[in-house]
C-alpha cells in the first residue's frame, strides 16, 4: 500500500515536471502561485516590522513630547535665570553709576583740596620769599651797623691810645660796652666760666670773655693790650667753650688790640678771627 502511494507521488511528480516543461502557461501559473506566497510571507514580515516600527515611533513620539516639555521647562527656567541675571546686571550697572558718581565727587573734592594746597604753597613761598628778603635787608643793615660800629670803635680805640699812650683794657672794655649798647643797640655780656677740664689753657682755670649779642648775631670779643702768636688759638677755644656751655652758635670772633704781632695776624686769618687794631 505504501508503495502504491509513493508510486503515485512519483508519477505525479513526473507528470508535473513534464507539464511544467511542456506547458508554458501552466509553468507561469505555478510560478505566480509560488511568488505570491513568498510575497505574502514577505508582506507579513513587513507588517510585523511596521508594527514594531509603529511601536517604536510611538515611543519616540512620547520621548519627543517629553523632550519638548523638558525643553519648554528648561527654556522657562533659562528665561527666568536670564531675567534674574538682567536684574542683577541692572543693579550692578546702577551701583557702578553710583560708584562712579561718588568717585567723581571725591576726585573733584580732592582736586579742590589740591588746588587750595597749591595756592597755599604759592602763598607760603611768597611769604617765605618776602621774609627772606626782609631778613636779608636786616642782615645787610646789621652788617652796615657793625661796619660802622667797628669803624667808630677803631676811632675810639685810636683816640684812647693817642690820649693815654697805652691800652687800659678795662677802660676800653667799659667804653666799648657803652658804645655798642647805647649807640648801636647791641647787648654786651661778660662770660665767666670755671674750666675745670682745662679745655682753654690745658689746665683748670677761670675763663672770661666778652660777648656782643644782637638778634641772632653772637660775637665773641677779646680785648687785649698786646696779641702774640699764641693768643688767637686760645681766643678760638674760648669761643668754642662758650658754644659748648651755652648752646648758642658764635657768628664771629673779634680781637681788639692796639698791638698785634705780624705772625699773630696770620694765625688770626687762619682761624677766621677778625682783628681791629690801631
Amino acid at each position: 500500500m505504501q508503495k502504491g502511494k509513493e508510486g503515485n507521488r512519483s508519477e505525479l511528480k513526473d507528470a508535473l515536471i513534464k507539464l511544467l516543461e511542456e506547458d508554458k502557461e501552466f509553468r507561469y501559473t505555478v510560478a505566480g502561485l509560488i511568488g505570491y506566497k513568498e510575497v505574502m510571507d514577505r508582506l507579513a514580515d513587513i507588517a510585523q516590522i511596521l508594527a514594531g516600527m509603529r511601536d517604536r515611533l510611538v515611543g519616540i513620539e512620547e520621548s519627543m513630547e517629553q523632550l519638548r516639555k523638558d525643553m519648554v521647562e528648561g527654556f522657562r527656567r533659562h528665561d527666568e535665570e536670564l531675567r534674574r541675571h538682567e536684574q542683577i546686571m541692572e543693579q550692578l550697572r546702577k551701583d557702578m553709576v553710583e560708584g562712579f558718581r561718588r568717585h567723581d565727587e571725591e576726585l573733584r573734592r580732592h582736586e579742590q583740596i589740591m588746588e587750595q594746597l597749591r595756592k597755599d604753597m604759592v602763598e607760603g613761598f611768597r611769604r617765605h620769599d618776602e621774609e627772606l628778603r626782609r631778613h636779608e635787608q636786616i642782615m645787610e643793615q646789621l652788617r652796615k651797623d657793625m661796619v660802622e660800629g667797628f669803624r667808630r670803635l677803631d676811632l675810639k680805640i685810636s683816640a684812647i691810645g693817642a690820649r693815654w699812650g697805652i691800652m687800659n683794657e678795662q677802660s676800653v672794655r667799659n667804653g666799648l660796652k657803652g658804645i655798642l649798647s647805647k649807640d648801636l643797640g647791641y647787648t654786651v655780656e661778660e662770660f665767666k666760666y670755671s674750666d675745670d677740664e682745662g679745655y682753654v689753657y690745658g689746665y683748670p682755670s677761670s675763663v672770661q670773655i666778652d660777648v656782643v649779642v644782637k638778634d641772632s648775631m653772637v660775637i665773641v670779643l677779646e680785648i687785649s693790650s698786646h696779641v702774640k702768636r699764641s693768643d688767637p688759638p686760645t681766643v678760638k677755644r674760648k669761643a668754642e667753650l662758650y658754644e659748648r656751655v651755652t648752646g648758642r652758635s658764635v657768628s664771629k670772633v673779634v680781637i681788639v688790640t692796639p698791638f698785634i704781632d705780624d705772625d699773630a695776624v696770620d694765625v688770626c686769618r687762619r682761624y677766621g678771627i677778625e682783628v681791629y687794631s690801631i
